[in-house]
Order: C-alpha cells, then sequence, then structure tokens
C-alpha cells in the first residue's frame, strides 16, 4: 500500500493512566502540532490539554459516534490535516474507541503513526511477577452466558500469563469464575495504577480477598504451572528438552532456551532438564 503524500497523518497518542508526568515530551509535541484532537471525552482531554497548555481543538470520538464521526475525519485527512487520536486513559484502541477511524485511515492509504507510551495492560503485566515471555490481553470478559463460558475454556488452555480489565462492581464475580475454570492459579490485582493510591494485591485465585475496590481493575493471572500442562504438551517439552541437550548445551543453558521457547517458568524448564539429562545418563 502506498501512502498518500498530500494526505493528513492519523497519529494514536498514548495519554496517562494517572500520573500525569507519564505524558512524553513527544506526545506532548504531537498534540500540539495536529490540526485536531479526537478524544473519548472531551470534557476529560480537556484537563489535559490545560495542565500542559496545549490549545489544540478537540472533537469527540466514542462508540457511540463513531459511525458519523468518521467519515468527517477522514475528509479532513484527505485534507492535508493531520489528526491525533486519545482515550480517556492510556493507549487507544485497547479496549478503548478508535478501531473504525484507524482503519478507515489504512484503507484510504493514510498513514498511521503511534506515538508509544502509558499502558494499563503492560503496566500491571510487569508488577505482578509473572512470566512476560508469552501473554495474552482478554479485555473484558463477556458479561454471561455460553460466550463467557467459552471465553473462561479457552483460558484455560492458554499456558502464559493472562490480562484482563474489570469493574469494581464484577471483580468478585468474575474472580469466583476465573477460579472455577483455572484453579487457584497466582494472580495479581492492580487498581490505581501510577496513582496517589497505586495498589497491587496478590495472592492466589479462591483465596484472595478483595479490599474496597475504585476504578476500573487491572487482572493479570499466572500461566499454567507443570502440573497443569497437557500430556501431549509434556510429551513436545520433553522433546524440546531432548534436543537441546542432544545439542551440546548443558543443563542451565538447555533450560533457559526450553523456559525462552515453550513459555515455561525457568525452574519448571531445570527441573525437566534435568529429569530429561538423569534418564539419558
Amino acid at each position: 500500500m502506498t501512502v498518500s503524500e498530500t494526505s493528513g497523518t492519523v497519529y494514536v497518542v498514548a495519554t496517562p493512566i494517572g500520573n500525569l508526568e507519564d505524558l512524553s515530551p513527544r506526545a506532548q509535541r504531537v498534540l500540539r502540532e495536529v490540526a485536531l484532537i479526537a478524544c473519548e471525552d472531551t470534557r476529560h482531554t480537556a484537563l489535559l490539554c490545560q495542565r500542559f497548555q496545549i490549545t489544540t481543538p478537540r472533537v469527540s470520538l466514542h462508540a457511540h459516534n463513531e459511525a458519523k464521526r468518521v467519515p468527517e475525519l477522514l475528509l479532513r485527512l484527505q485534507r492535508g490535516d493531520s489528526i491525533a487520536l486519545v482515550s480517556d486513559a492510556g493507549t487507544p484502541l485497547v479496549s478503548d474507541p478508535g478501531e473504525r477511524l484507524v482503519r478507515a485511515a489504512l484503507d484510504a492509504d493514510i498513514a498511521v503513526v503511534p506515538v508509544p507510551g502509558p499502558s494499563a495492560v503492560l503496566a500491571a503485566l510487569v508488577a505482578s511477577g509473572f512470566a512476560t515471555r508469552s501473554f495474552a490481553f482478554v479485555g473484558f470478559l463477556p458479561r454471561k452466558g455460553a460466550e463467557r463460558a467459552r471465553t473462561l475454556a479457552a483460558l484455560a488452555a492458554f499456558p502464559g500469563t493472562l490480562v484482563l480489565f474489570e469493574a469494581p462492581n464484577r471483580a468478585a464475580a468474575t474472580l469466583a469464575d476465573l477460579h472455577a475454570a483455572l484453579g487457584p492459579r497466582r494472580v495479581a490485582l492492580a487498581r490505581e495504577l501510577t496513582k496517589l493510591h497505586e495498589t497491587v494485591l496478590r495472592g492466589r485465585l479462591g483465596e484472595i480477598a478483595l479490599e474496597e475496590l475504585r476504578g476500573e481493575l487491572t487482572i493479570a493471572i499466572e500461566g499454567p504451572d507443570a502440573d497443569e500442562v497437557s500430556a501431549a504438551s509434556a510429551e513436545d517439552i520433553d522433546a524440546a528438552a531432548d534436543r537441546l541437550l542432544a545439542s551440546g548445551l548443558s543443563s542451565r543453558d538447555a533450560a533457559r532456551q526450553l523456559a525462552h521457547d515453550t513459555g515455561l517458568a525457568r525452574s519448571d524448564a531445570y527441573s525437566r532438564v534435568l529429569a530429561r539429562a538423569k534418564r539419558g545418563g
């Protein structure tokens, strides 16, 4: 696809999830230089702009007006105006509006440029202490019914760390459903990330005690341990361990590579490699 040289650009700009100091200098410059800022909520973004003395005009772009607004924005882009897309907090499109605008821009050969920055998903993931080599972001679970059951069953089969969002009033029910589907895995509940009262509660599904929660909750769940790996997967992992040992790697180096290739925790990979080494010896 050839990007039009006469059209403007869509900048997908990440904004703070709490602490305003996280708005990058590049993001500030882009918000000042574009012709228009498309906001999930213009009132919310107005507060951010006031803090950084950004006077760029703003227009709303949310789930209820996307269908009508996108053609208007596309016309401005085709005329040469550049537009910054922001959500109320974090990275746009991640469980937030904006996907329709980005898709329409790309279909019209208009450049889309990410301006990376704050993300509740990554903040919760790195604070959880769980493996980051393989993880899945789930967003919000379906509210109920067969779709929710199917989603939970699919999550149980995923081998890495899971990250999802939930509203505080639904957190208890969601944690109970996750426990039923995944068992007593370790979990980290992150709330008020980057804010004054930032808290990460850690424990196990089925055991962790919920405190009074405010604001959207980001939940990180550790992947299955070695005992939960299916027989077929166990055979594949053992075969991979055998190949690594046969290549001449030490047990420690083989375990490191096995963990990288399979998403196993380093300690689990080392135990498996040692077991295969003894078997071979």
